[in-house]
């Protein structure tokens, strides 16, 4: 920025001097022109006439009176050329002699009084003479003076009249004034001198000579004085004709700050060189901006400084944390193995005893047991499971907060899973009275791909809570596809109204359950509708009119661990970590959960899901099932018709839910006289008649006078009538007068039940003592029949269970304790079919057995092939592979992990039951189903 403004000065003193330097030149030009004019003045009127018509008199006359027109000039002089042949009468014409112009400039400045023109000596005798003849008054004095007899000025005038242009002398000293100043010599021709006229010819057609005086000083003043910033910078003007001695002619030797500019002068003298120097008087002013600047960005500099000596610190102490917080990290991953090591061996010691005590207990319930025996042993069954509950729970929470809980990707039925969830409550809602149902839009699909075991766990946790704090009413689970939900919006909104409830209590809205879904806003919304084909949202809400929850709790309630109030939790115990791990678990299916409830009224819990609709070999998988699902027998009720007596609207829909599940069309009436009604106008032959109980007991004349109808419509054929009962105390329904006492179906309807209760009515299907969907003792002792299976096992408690449990379903079970005797047991040849691996056994665990297993079974594999051992040997099997499935209390991840790794199929956990144990050693066994099941 110094520089910028040292530029920017000496720009500005350029601009000045060249200004100045242009007006000089102008103004002496001009005045120049004025005496060049002069000299075609005498040429006309002097020379060229006879006698003269110019003289001295005449002569000082004009000058002084156009002295305005020559503002630089101090005088002006006219010098007539001489011949020395015309000397004598030249001076006898003038009356004077000419006079030498070297005495004078002896001499130079004289006042008027003492100068004394007669004192100056003859000009020697020469060539040729310049005498001046005419002179302004001012410079009178230099009449007769001989413009040759001096060196420099004899010099001038002879290249003035052989260039013919006017001609400067070097600067002197004024006569008189004693101020510096130059004289221009213009050479006057005759007037018949042509334009392009030779040297030579130049010299013979010169008459005189005629020169103007010029004060530089004077003229500089002037033009200084014109100009208002003439303080503001100092001029000096050279004569640089020769460089090495310039000669000053305005100007003094003022010390300046250096800065200098020289501008060129053309006084039309190509022979003489002239310049103007011009510098600033004053110094320049301190760089106020730069130093401003420079301190700014010295400040700025500092800050950066400090910005990256912070920065730096913070680098390093990032680096410090970030080492301190791996060896946190380190510490936290150490302290999660031992965490899980923890649990799988917690797990595991609590996990084989209770195997023992529940299937020990199981085995009782298969004894002759009185009422009370039945009882007791039931109760501790109910406390084991409990127990087993709790232990899960904690594991799933444990699993959950180390980020390890991983869902599975497999074919279920939608609609059987949430039949099996009904069968769980079935019990404590008949004895509470609280009516239970659930209801799956047609537009689900049957068959889902997802975690069926999560998914039910989900909705467990969620009847679980609703079943334990509901004491009248109902608890009602209603599955939707997300579409379905924001299209028909408006039916969801009549629903929530008390006409349109379950039980006709009241409900809290359900659509406040999920009024916070991103699913429903408007860019959920369109997610959902432009989602591929294949992926199937769902939404449940869980609904019940049990006593609300406390407004002050509802913020919490998704709190591992939080109870409700002290109270609840004596009353109605839990552990309070359910809603907790399902709001995990909703989040790991992609889903969202929320609730409403309302104190007194009752609460809704709602949540999405979303999976992949499935089209596996979905009957494969079914024949593996001890109980088989409605599909099996739905081709029994095929073409059927009901009719369905309810006043309740969402409950009849329910009920034409199950009926369509088993292939039965159903019309629904309010009552029992519309029903009449409608069975004398409808020609079609209705084959049931399902009336809900509180139709039925409301008025037994009218349910009396309703039978007695129907007979009258059909004596040969009439429908079989069913009562819809709720609570277990409704098996004995009212008797109408005379008639036999209507079939009684318990709710909740699920279809296996409904379909048996249906096959025992109407007499089609199996007509055996299959209950609730179960085999008779003497089918299930088939299913394993002619199978043999080892069970490998260090506890003999557990050794026992699972034996029993094989041996109900008719297997050859051998036990062993050792993990080593294992491998005796299965080497090639043997005639096991499948093998129960425990995993923790002392000496040899079942993984080290397993793998050694594996590497035997490969080897003698490879050998057959190669022909190294017979096949005769070896039973004729040319490849050896013994399904092995793991028994172990470990449910985490990492041993299911292991088990694959080492080569296990599968695995049990303990406790297991025996229908656990079957239906995972059936998937390797062609099992045919039994032909009643």
């Amino acid at each position: 920025m110094s520089t910028q403004a040292f530029d920017k000065r000496k720009e500005t003193l350029a601009s000045m001097c060249d200004e100045r330097a242009r007006m000089l030149q102008d103004q002496f030009n001009v005045s120049m022109n004025h005496v060049q004019a002069m000299s075609i003045l005498i040429s006309t009127f002097h020379h060229a006439r006879n006698p003269s018509a110019i003289d001295q008199g005449t002569f000082a006359r004009y000058t002084e009176r156009t002295a305005f027109e020559r503002p630089l000039t101090s005088g002006v002089a006219y010098a007539v050329r001489v011949l020395h042949s015309e000397r004598k009468e030249f001076e006898k014409q003038q009356g004077w002699s000419i006079r030498r112009m070297d005495t004078l400039e002896q001499t130079p400045v004289h006042k008027d009084d003492e100068y004394d023109r007669d004192g100056l000596e003859p000009s020697p005798v020469q060539a040729e003479y310049a005498p001046v003849i005419f002179a302004q008054d001012t410079i009178a004095h230099v009449i007769s003076v001989d413009m040759l007899s001096g060196e420099e000025d004899r010099e001038n005038v002879l290249r003035a009249r052989e260039s013919g242009k006017g001609v400067l002398t070097a600067p002197f000293r004024l006569l008189k004034t004693n101020r510096l100043g130059v004289i221009k010599t213009f050479a006057v021709y005759k007037t018949d001198l042509p334009s392009n006229a030779t040297p030579n010819e130049r010299i013979q057609a010169t008459d005189g000579y005629l020169g103007g005086v010029l004060d530089i000083e004077s003229l500089v003043e002037k033009l200084l004085q014109q100009l208002a910033s003439k303080q503001t910078i100092l001029v000096n003007v050279y004569d640089t004709t020769n460089l090495s001695h310039p000669i000053s002619m305005y100007g003094s030797n003022v010390s300046s700050d250096g800065v200098e500019h020289v501008s060129a002068l053309n006084f039309g003298d190509p022979f003489r060189r002239h310049e103007m120097r011009c510098r600033f008087k004053q110094k320049p002013p301190w760089p106020w901006l730069g130093i401003t600047t420079a301190t700014g960005i010295l400040v700025i500099a500092l800050l950066i400084g400090q910005i990256f000596h912070a920065t730096i610190n913070r680098i390093a102490k990032v680096e410090d944390d970030y080492h301190e917080m791996m060896v946190l990290k380190k510490r936290a991953e150490d302290a999660d193995v031992a965490k899980s090591q923890f649990l799988a061996t917690v797990s595991h010691e609590i996990r084989t005893p209770m195997n023992g005590v529940l299937g020990m207990l199981h085995m009782l319930m298969d004894t002759n047991l009185d009422v009370t025996q039945q009882d007791y042993v039931s109760t501790a069954q109910a406390s084991g499971k409990a127990l087993v509950s709790l232990i899960n729970e904690v594991l799933d929470q444990a699993k959950i907060e180390s980020g390890k809980l991983e869902l599975e990707a497999v074919c279920f039925d939608v609609r059987a899973t949430l039949d099996e969830v009904l069968s769980l409550f079935s019990g404590k809602s008949q004895e509470k009275g609280v009516e239970l149902a659930v209801y799956i839009s047609d537009k689900v699909p049957d068959v889902l791909i997802g975690d069926p075991g999560r998914f039910r766990q989900i909705i467990t946790n969620l009847m679980g809570n609703s079943i334990k704090f509901t004491e009248k009413g109902h608890i009602f689970v209603m599955v939707h596809l997300v579409e379905e939900v924001i299209e028909s919006s408006e039916e969801f909104k009549m629903e929530s109204s008390l006409k349109h409830t379950l039980s006709g209590l009241p409900v809290a809205d359900k659509r406040q359950s999920w009024r916070n879904f991103v699913a429903f806003n408007q860019e959920g919304s369109a997610a959902f509708t432009s989602s591929s084909l294949g992926q199937i949202n769902l939404i449940v809400s869980v609904e019940d009119t049990g006593v609300g929850i406390p407004l002050d709790a509802q913020s919490r309630i998704f709190t591992p661990f939080m109870q409700v109030g002290p109270s609840i939790a004596r009353i109605h115990g839990g552990t309070g970590i359910g809603l907790s791990i399902s709001k995990c678990l909703v989040q790991l299916m992609k889903g969202e959960i929320g609730f409403v409830s309302l104190p007194k009224i009752g609460s809704t819990f709602t949540f999405t899901a979303v999976f992949t609709n499935g089209r596996c070999n979905w009957n494969e998988q079914k024949s593996q099932q001890i109980s088989n699902p409605s599909n099996s027998v739905s081709s029994e009720f095929h073409g059927m018709r009901a009719l369905i007596v309810d006043p309740r609207t969402v409950r009849a829909r329910v009920s034409q839910y199950h009926m369509k599940r088993l292939g039965v069309h159903s019309e629904v009436v309010s009552d029992l006289n519309h029903g009449l009604s409608y069975l004398r106008t409808d020609n079609r032959v209705t084959n049931m008649i399902l009336i809900e109980q509180e139709v039925w007991d409301t008025d037994l004349g009218m349910s009396s006078l309703f039978v007695k109808n129907l007979r009258n419509i059909d004596a040969n054929d009439p429908p079989k009538l069913f009562i819809l009962a709720n609570a277990i105390n409704s098996n004995r329904v009212g008797v109408a007068n005379g008639f036999s006492t209507p079939f009684v179906i318990m709710k909740p309807l699920r279809v296996s039940m409904l379909a048996a209760s249906l096959q025992r009515a109407m007499g089609v299907g199996n007509k055996g003592n299959c209950t609730h969907g179960e085999l008779s003792g003497s089918s299930l002792s088939k299913l394993l029949q002619g199978r043999k299976i080892l069970v490998v096992d260090d506890n003999n408690v557990n050794l026992r269970v699972a034996a029993a449990a094989l041996k109900k379903y008719g297997a050859d079970v051998v036990c062993t304790d050792s993990g080593k005797k294992s491998i005796t047991f299965l080497k090639p040849p043997h005639q096991f079919d499948a093998c129960f691996m425990d995993i923790q056994m002392p000496e040899m665990d079942g993984f080290e057995a397993t793998k050694r297993i594996r590497d035997m079974e490969s080897d003698i594999n490879s050998r057959i092939q190669l022909g190294q051992l017979p096949v005769e040997a070896y039973g004729n099997a040319s490849s050896w592979k013994v399904p092995i499935l793991a028994m172990t209390a470990d449910v985490i991840q990492a041993t299911n992990e292991q088990c694959q790794k080492c080569g296990m199929d599968g695995y049990v956990s303990k406790p297991f039951e025996a229908e656990q144990l079957y239906q995972e050693v059936s998937r390797f066994f062609h099992v045919k189903p039994n032909q009643n099941s």
